[in-house]
């Protein structure tokens, strides 16, 4: 058999403590597939003696991953820290110019650096693979990449955050609000105690940027992702979405359009007969369309250690059988820089929810602001009456453009009937 694949670990949390027992585990499974041993031969992290359920005491130990990525004795570093800039960027920067491969599960980092590190790969004829950095255990980047390289990819699409499709789920099953769900979530581990990356949407954003560059042989633009989160999400939208045949849902998605690369992530209204809808829990799930191959569906955990890690191993593995392929799937010479599209330019239709003083006049005034902007109506449901309290009126709205409706909902918040922020969601069309 060959020499071995010699790797340094930097980072030993869940997904680098997932990755080492992984590689100890199945030790002689992955050497027959990867025609050589995989061999850990150096790690780095914050603590040399805490317990992580793995033994470490045959390999060189560095306090420093900057310096391991320099020094060790390593054919690859797995880059395991996190975050999109310090010692994980450092460590990346310091592996390539060392010549050696890169296996990161660090979105955050891609997202924000990976056309340069992509840049750096390449020079150094080294690959820098992240299959774990996009939806955990799916292998979504090997499908854009390979399996789907006869195809024009026309859109990717999907449920890229886990704790997002939690929250939304326990909210409609066990019918209960945002804020007491979220509460529960971080006590189970699915969100942080700092939730914000998650809710706002900014995770699933970092992992479109990534899929979209697969996609469509751009340069990751993180910057040009459209974001919101699901913080305006309650449980009274949640009703009208079932009762109007449909399930909200984070999703991002992206596709090439006349006016330049939509990049978008948001909730939308997505009808109930769409195999998404009915992805729950903590799954993700990717739809890729192709000209050839249609509608390609990939479903599974998006985070955890036993689905990152088994990410992590497949990169390491196609190292060791010399298989490699330009980081964005071609080379990082003929990435375009495609002009975003911008959100204002989107059409579709609309689900929006008042909330309003139940007296005579208020629907005439309503309605008159969606005339005057040139948005129709295609329904309404209004069925409460309350002397004291504010009565939701729900209008599903015809294809208009994004901007003329955030100028009618600006005007409509404005209106003394109107007793809290509109909310508006998107009714998506994934036909």
């Amino acid at each position: 058999m060959s020499q071995p694949l010699c790797i340094a670990i930097a980072g030993l949390g869940t997904v680098g403590a997932g990755t080492l027992r992984v590689l100890q585990q199945h030790g002689d499974l992955l050497a027959a597939r990867a025609g050589r041993p995989l061999a850990v031969t150096a790690v780095s992290a914050k603590s040399r003696t805490k317990d992580r359920g793995v033994s470490i005491d045959d390999v060189a130990w560095f306090d420093d991953p900057v310096a391991m990525a320099r020094e060790a004795e390593a054919d690859v570093v797995i880059e395991l820290i996190g975050g999109e800039d310090g010692p994980a960027k450092a460590t990346c920067e310091a592996a390539l110019a060392a010549g050696r491969h890169v296996v990161t599960a660090n979105k955050a980092l891609l997202a924000v650096n990976g056309a340069g590190l992509a840049d750096a790969a390449a020079q150094a004829g080294k690959a820098l693979n992240f299959e774990a950095a996009v939806a955990g255990g799916i292998p979504i980047v090997k499908a854009l990449r390979e399996g789907l390289a006869g195809n024009n990819i026309t859109r990717v699409y999907g449920i890229l955050n886990g704790t997002c499709n939690y929250i939304l789920t326990e909210m409609r099953e066990q019918r209960r609000s945002f804020e007491d769900v979220l509460d529960e979530a971080q006590r189970l581990g699915y969100a942080e105690a700092e939730p914000s990356m998650d809710v706002d949407g900014i995770d699933a954003g970092q992992k479109l940027a990534l899929l979209s560059s697969l996609a469509f042989g751009s340069r990751i633009n993180f910057d040009g992702v459209y974001i919101e989160g699901i913080r305006h999400i309650s449980l009274l939208d949640i009703d009208y979405a079932e009762e109007l045949g449909y399930r909200i849902k984070l999703l991002g998605s992206a596709q090439r359009t006349e006016r330049g690369l939509e990049q978008r992530v948001y909730p939308r209204m997505v009808d109930q007969r769409q195999p998404i809808a009915h992805v729950e829990g903590a799954e993700n799930a990717v739809v890729a369309i192709g000209d050839f191959v249609g509608n390609t569906m990939f479903q599974g955990a998006g985070a955890g250690a036993g689905p990152t890690a088994s990410a992590v191993v497949a990169d390491i593995v196609d190292i060791a059988r010399d298989h490699r392929t330009p980081t964005l799937g071609i080379s990082a010479g003929e990435l375009e820089s495609l002009p975003e599209a911008p959100i204002g330019s989107h059409r579709g239709p609309y689900y929006v929810r008042l909330m309003v003083s139940d007296r005579p006049g208020v629907i005439a005034d309503v309605t008159a602001v969606f005339r005057d902007e040139a948005v129709s109506i295609e329904s309404m449901i209004q069925r409460a009456r309350s002397e004291t309290e504010a009565v939701p009126v729900v209008l599903n709205m015809h294809e208009c453009e994004e901007a003329a409706m955030q100028r009618a909902l600006s005007r409509i918040a404005t209106l003394d009937s109107v007793v809290e922020a509109p909310t508006m969601i998107r009714i998506e069309s994934l036909a």
